[in-house]
């Protein structure tokens, strides 16, 4: 069975990348870590990879609510540990009384530092608290160099893990029926506007597809696709379970509470 089948052409790199890397573990006896990836990553390599006995998976972002987790690709007679991960938690300090921060900020300050958004896990705000959690190799460099988050002065601290802001995400599901598996029609679905009025925002970059802009109306989703619409908030398609006497499409969505 031709394993791309299953994925979209534009995931081929990564599914290679993941083949490699197995395919090396298992000829070189050595454990692979790879950068953070965002859940549908973690996905397909659980897909890509599956029950191979002469591998082991582990994944890590800190707590087990992270959604953004580094991989560890490890041999059967391997042993790890917790900081083979390669993890480190910033609790950030700055002047709470005059100032706040939020998720686009922290995120900008830190793609301002030329470094990958792959090499951060989750930014995690609670009560005024502010954290990240950075891959350990580049956190020198970000603990120097992050000292400001949009208008405010900040000073990074490293914390211990076990310390990490606990920000539980669950979901609930809902029903639906579209005319077809467009992401328009679909998003029409699940924020209840019209498709004349979705387009614009598509075709503008606020939707993003497993991570990914798409401007493409058009463009076909798939069971297990997260979606982000902005100022909306985030989906997934949890189940496409076929069609209804009219000839349209039975799903189910997944909203995190």
């Amino acid at each position: 069975m031709d394993l791309y089948q299953h994925f979209r052409p534009e995931e081929k790199p990564f599914i290679d990348e993941i083949a490699g890397w197995a395919e090396e573990v298992k000829t070189r006896y050595i454990p692979k870590r790879s950068d953070f990836l965002d859940p549908r990553q973690q996905d397909i390599v659980k897909a890509v990879i599956g029950d191979d006995s002469e591998t082991i998976i582990s994944f890590s972002g800190g707590s087990e609510h992270a959604e953004r987790k580094r991989m560890l690709l490890l041999p059967p007679y391997y042993q790890s540990e917790d900081e083979d991960h390669g993890l480190t938690l910033f609790e950030l300090n700055y002047p709470r009384k005059f100032n706040s921060i939020d998720h686009r900020d922290l995120l900008g300050a830190l793609m301002g530092l030329g470094l990958k958004r792959e090499k951060f896990g989750d930014l995690l705000f609670k009560d005024g608290q502010v954290q990240l959690v950075a891959a350990k190799e580049i956190a020198s460099y970000v603990q120097l160099n992050l000292t400001e988050v949009g208008s405010s002065p900040v000073e990074l601290e490293e914390a211990p893990l076990q310390d990490i802001l606990v920000v539980p995400e669950t979901w609930s599901e809902q029903g639906g029926t579209v005319s077809s598996l467009r992401l328009d029609a679909v998003l029409s679905e699940v924020y209840r506007l019209s498709r004349a009025k979705i387009t614009p925002f598509i075709r503008k970059g606020y939707v993003k597809v497993n991570w990914k802009t798409v401007e493409q109306p058009s463009y076909s989703l798939r069971t297990g696709d997260y979606l982000s619409f902005r100022g909306k908030g985030r989906s997934k398609l949890l189940a496409v379970e076929g069609p209804t006497r009219k000839g349209k499409q039975r799903i189910t969505i997944g909203f995190p509470d």
